[in-house]
């Protein structure tokens, strides 16, 4: 394996970059430091912006006061009448101004998921310290746009079906089909802002987010582009999507106490609380921030998923594979599992899911899972579906930043089978250098993300 350690200078940085990645595949079980200690900055995925819209915050520091404070954004539905619904409590993201986030040719379909995507990602560029008014012509080639969502514009696309069975197919909007197809998410994006490389979209349920960045990382790695704007972004507090989730019975019914209805790891938690809001994160190799001038904010430094090919809407009861994923997003971060400081959970306050979560880091990390902090961000923001994954990474990497683990709220009723230290209730200080974002999601699917905090090196 020699040759791989003497590459030729003339190789490109995609070149490099994959010789990189075979060596550490094949050295990976050793589990120990990376022969490469120096990784070509081309091929080191770096964060350098983030923008939220959330139920609890909008704005990346309103968001991230709020999670620090264990600050809860869920709350009685508004969106529509929910009087026949068994769940009347989500996580609306309330008092956003739609139609001012919206360009005018898109104001004509009006979507709520659209707008909050472009509002975050405005403060992502932004914070990133990027204009894309004065982007070259091959910055914009090499900027590409990778978005997880599991719905995209369902709530226009029910609209439009109570419209054809109220009114008839001649007052069907011709704008139907491009706004309810669910890889509009990324084109609206990259034509707001005139990028032209990849723009897509992932939609693989709760997963969505965590893997669209995990192709965002690889992209980037494999010298594909320079930067990606990727996250995720979810609008379906909608009539018909709720009833369908109410009906497979994975919903609250704590209408009385929208604020404490979602309970992960709790003994009486009853189903998730729908959460709605966008989650954009700028990646960039670190050659690329550095031309710039740009201080990165963490570094993604791994990425794993698998399947439990085991059920549509229950995960594999003894987390192997939940697990699996986990180890990995660690192998391909050559770092030892006692190497992490903090795992942000998937924590739906489902009973199976928190249960065999819970599991999974038993299994991933060993006897480590008994000094290791875990929280649950959807106590405090409710389930945004396919954002979730990118829900997590941008209060992971804000965690590091302050040096503060985030609580898992309205935790008072420990489940015996929910074991793990989820910082109950109050935030706490600790110093965070590594982390794992975790996501499972219907359709036995798995993935993780590994994310450093950047310290200047």
């Amino acid at each position: 394996m020699l040759f791989l350690l003497v590459a030729p200078c003339h190789w490109g940085a995609s070149t490099i970059s994959l010789h990189m990645r075979l060596l550490r595949r094949h050295t990976s079980k050793s589990r120990g430091p990376r022969i490469f200690a120096a990784m070509n900055d081309a091929a080191r995925v770096v964060v350098t912006g983030m923008g939220v819209v959330s139920p609890n915050g909008v704005g990346r520091r309103e968001f991230w006061r709020a999670c620090a404070r264990g600050q809860s954004g869920t709350g009685p539905i508004t969106l529509f009448d929910p009087a026949d619904h068994d769940c009347r409590v989500a996580g609306e993201v309330r008092g956003f101004d739609v139609e001012a986030h919206l360009p005018a040719k898109t104001r004509r379909y009006g979507m709520r998921v659209v707008a909050m995507t472009l509002a975050a990602t405005a403060e992502a560029l932004a914070d990133a310290g990027i204009d894309t008014r004065r982007l070259t012509e091959d910055d914009r080639r090499r900027t590409g746009v990778i978005l997880g969502t599991g719905a995209a514009g369902i709530a226009f696309g029910e609209e439009q079906y109570e419209v054809y069975y109220r009114q008839g197919s001649r007052r069907v909007s011709p704008y139907s089909i491009v706004a309810t197809f669910v890889g509009m998410l990324s084109s609206e994006v990259s034509m707001e802002h005139e990028l032209r490389g990849m723009s897509h979209v992932v939609s693989t349920g709760c997963t969505s987010a965590s893997d669209a960045m995990g192709y965002a990382f690889q992209s980037i790695q494999y010298g594909r582009v320079d930067r990606v704007i990727t996250g995720g972004a979810e609008a379906c507090i909608v009539p018909g999507i709720m009833a369908g989730f109410s009906r497979m019975g994975t919903m609250t019914k704590r209408n009385g106490d929208p604020a404490r209805a979602s309970r992960p790891f709790n003994s009486d938690r009853d189903g998730f609380v729908m959460a709605e809001g966008a989650w954009i994160l700028v990646f960039e190799s670190l050659a690329s921030a550095r031309r710039r001038g740009a201080e990165p904010q963490a570094e993604i430094l791994g990425y794993g998923t698998t399947c439990d090919a085991y059920h549509r809407v229950r995960p594999e009861p003894t987390g192997e594979e939940a697990a699996r994923a986990i180890e990995l997003a660690l192998e391909e971060a050559s770092l030892p599992r006692d190497r992490i400081d903090y795992v942000n959970l998937h924590g739906t306050a489902t009973e199976l899911n928190d249960r065999i979560e819970t599991r999974a880091v038993r299994l991933a990390f060993d006897g480590h899972s008994e000094r290791l902090p875990t929280s649950a961000l959807k106590s405090m923001t409710g389930h945004p579906q396919g954002a979730c994954g990118a829900a997590g990474l941008v209060e992971t990497v804000e965690a590091m930043r302050e040096g503060w683990l985030p609580p898992t709220i309205n935790y008072d009723k420990p489940d015996p089978a929910c074991d793990l230290d989820y910082v109950a209730n109050e935030g706490r200080e600790a110093d965070l250098q590594h982390a794992v974002v975790n996501c499972i999601a219907f359709g036995s699917k798995n993935s993780a993300l590994v994310v450093r905090r950047w310290d200047r090196r």
